[in-house]
């Protein structure tokens, strides 16, 4: 820490959005950019080798280790919550996958909100500026002069060059070239490009590595800034509370106090600064709260000042919720049976070390699909992740029996949840309730998606596997069995979003205008302060959540660049 605590710019959050913004608003060598980070350095080995996710999540070394409120809709589970808890966030210990959802989520965004700015082909500019796809590397114009060999339409949706690295697998498996076989069979087109707008089809997800390496935001976007001597980064700093004046123009941010593990500090913003809250889905709203922004019922009730009667603040919670189903399968490797000897586990561990390749390298699914849970609705509605491996839940050793994992889960619940303070204390968790399958409409969506995973698994493709249902089990076959049987076997797949929503000043429930900045509750803004992360989202995109959030980031980055303060929903 240096002697001056004020900054033009406080960031309180170093993950996928804190990184990328510290990284924007630092290029100006004018403005002090202070970023806080409650985690270390991201220094540990297990967060650069892509399957050491496996010791990530957890592990409080990296790891929020948050639970969720026992569900009604899982039949009374609890779920361990993931949240990464070290620079980069929860980008060095996810799934490491490069999807961007579809147009039709960001239109309705611009919907929402009243902004044009969010439709997709407005949108598509700033998924593209931190792009390095690698489709890209062997082509290089300047140097050959030559036609491109990247079809036209995929330079069009595409960047390279960009600090965001996009690469390809580097493993396959037979028994998954086999299962997208047999979606084709059941009718899901083959596709090499989930990132179009329209991501229906089947085929291998493009991920978040290089060279065989998890590709994290911290690698990405705080290492170049490192350098700059108007950046200033706090880790192991938590944030205890924002500091929130009133005066006759209304409600300003200033500030923020900090808990460093031994003293209390506080940092201020410059005259004319601003504070951006990028603590994720989780820590965004329950700072907030901690400040007296939220349901002013809660605040009261752990003694909170109110600032900001805003009931929208840790509501609205969605997630996608995943259905594992498990099939034993004959004649084929899976990594059950590599890994299943101490040889099978010192040959996987010696091809990545002289190859970074094999399943080391591999992010936790491989292959994906989209598609419809119903052939009566308009856009497909279901994602696969489909693993040649097999577990009891996460964290569990693998089955001793060759197995695949189809996991399925809906892309457009509609059942919310809740993020809640469970006291005025910052070191105690919070409440979080995702309430999956909540909704009738969930839960018929459920029992499909598993008729879905049923149909695949039946297509000649995948018949001299001899595949064999384990999980949930055939014998299951009505709605209320299947819908019961999901809430046993299904877990989160990490995507938690829509907790500070951003939407129209008319909406009660919106906690953000359209550009992020923090409504006050009597038809103004907060000076100073926004929020932006993938709890800004006010409905869920239509596939993972790491890339839209960056470009949520992107945009906000420009616009504060820019010198935009004004507030634009209408």
């Amino acid at each position: 820490m240096s002697s001056d605590s004020t900054f033009d710019f406080i960031i309180v959050g170093a993950g996928t959005a804190g990184s990328l913004l510290a990284n924007r608003l630092s290029r100006d060598a004018r403005r002090r950019v202070l970023l806080i980070e409650a985690g270390g350095k991201d220094d540990y080995h297990w967060i650069h080798i892509p399957v050491g996710y496996l010791y990530c999540i957890g592990n409080p070394r990296t790891d929020w280790l948050y639970q969720t409120e026992p569900a009604p809709g899982l039949n009374g589970r609890t779920l361990r919550y993931p949240r990464g808890k070290v620079l980069g966030g929860s980008s060095s210990i996810n799934g490491m996958l490069y999807l961007r959802g579809q147009s039709r989520d960001y239109d309705q965004w611009a919907a929402l909100t009243g902004e044009d700015e969010w439709r997709w082909e407005r949108c598509l500019p700033d998924f593209m500026a931190h792009e390095d796809n690698y489709r890209f590397d062997s082509y290089s114009r300047l140097s050959s002069g030559r036609q491109s060999p990247i079809p036209l339409e995929y330079a069009r949706l595409h960047g390279h060059g960009g600090e965001w690295r996009v690469d390809r697998q580097r493993l396959r498996w037979d028994v998954l070239d086999a299962f997208a076989q047999a979606a084709v069979q059941a009718g899901i087109p083959a596709t090499d490009d989930f990132n179009g707008g329209d991501n229906e089809g089947v085929g291998y997800f493009q991920v978040n590595q290089k060279n065989g390496w998890r590709w994290n935001a911290a690698k990405a976007f705080l290492r170049p800034a490192y350098a700059r001597p108007n950046f200033e980064l706090w880790t192991g700093a938590q944030v205890m509370r924002l500091l929130i004046e009133s005066d006759a123009g209304g409600l300003r941010c200033t500030g923020t106090q900090v808990w460093t593990g031994h003293e209390q500090t506080a940092a201020q913003l410059a005259p004319g600064g601003q504070l951006i809250l990028s603590a994720g889905s989780i820590g965004s709203p329950q700072i907030l709260q901690l400040s007296g922004i939220g349901p002013a019922e809660l605040l009261r009730q752990h003694g909170i000042a109110v600032h900001a009667d805003r009931p929208g603040v840790g509501a609205n919670l969605q997630d996608h919720l995943q259905i594992r189903s498990v099939y034993k399968v004959r004649g084929t490797k899976t990594l059950n049976t590599l890994a299943a000897t101490p040889w099978g586990k010192a040959a996987i561990g010696l091809e990545y070390l002289l190859r970074r390749t094999g399943p080391m390298s591999m992010a936790p699914s491989q292959l994906g699909a989209f598609t419809r849970s119903s052939p009566e609705l308009a856009w497909p509605n279901l994602e696969y992740h489909v693993q040649p491996l097999s577990l009891d839940a996460f964290g569990e050793p693998l089955h001793r029996f060759g197995a695949i994992t189809a996991s399925v889960c809906n892309l457009n619940p509609t059942s919310r949840g809740s993020v809640r303070i469970q006291s005025a204390r910052f070191e105690d968790a919070p409440a979080i309730a995702p309430n999956y399958l909540a909704t009738e409409a969930d839960r018929q969506v459920a029992a499909d998606s598993l008729r879905v995973t049923r149909r695949i698994m039946a297509q000649p493709a995948l018949a001299r596997f001899a595949p064999e249902e384990f999980k949930p089990g055939a014998q299951y076959q009505s709605d209320d069995e299947l819908a019961r049987l999901a809430g046993d076997i299904a877990s989160t797949i990490f995507h938690p979003v829509g907790t500070t929503k951003m939407g129209r000043a008319d909406d009660p429930m919106a906690v953000l205008d359209a550009r992020f900045h923090v409504h006050d509750g009597a038809g103004g803004r907060i000076a100073g302060l926004r929020v932006v992360d993938a709890g800004a989202m006010p409905t869920i995109t239509s596939g993972n959540t790491n890339s839209p959030t960056l470009m949520m980031a992107e945009k906000a980055a420009r616009w504060i660049a820019a010198g935009d303060a004004g507030a634009v929903s209408r």
